[in-house]
C-alpha cells in the first residue's frame, strides 16, 4: 500500500503497545484471548484486518475496554 494509510499497521502497532505495557508474550495474549499466538503476531505486524470480535476478546485479555484498541 505504497504511500496509502493502512489502519492495520495502525492497530497492529497499537495491540503491541498495549501488550507490552500489560507485560505479557504474544503466546500469553493469545491463550488468554483464545486466539492463536501466530494470529496476533501477525496482528501486530499489520498482516492480519481482525473482526470487532477478535479485537474484543483482545481487549478483554488485556483488560481494557474495546475503545482504548482505537485511542491513541
Amino acid at each position: 500500500m505504497c504511500g496509502k494509510y493502512d489502519p492495520t499497521i495502525d492497530m497492529g502497532s497499537r495491540v503491541r503497545t498495549l501488550r507490552e505495557k500489560a507485560g505479557i508474550s504474544q503466546e500469553a495474549l493469545g491463550h488468554l484471548s483464545g486466539l492463536h499466538r501466530t494470529y496476533v503476531g501477525a496482528i501486530e505486524r499489520g498482516e492480519r484486518n481482525p473482526s470487532v470480535l477478535s479485537l474484543k476478546k483482545i481487549a478483554d485479555a488485556l483488560k481494557i475496554k474495546l475503545g482504548e484498541l482505537f485511542d491513541e
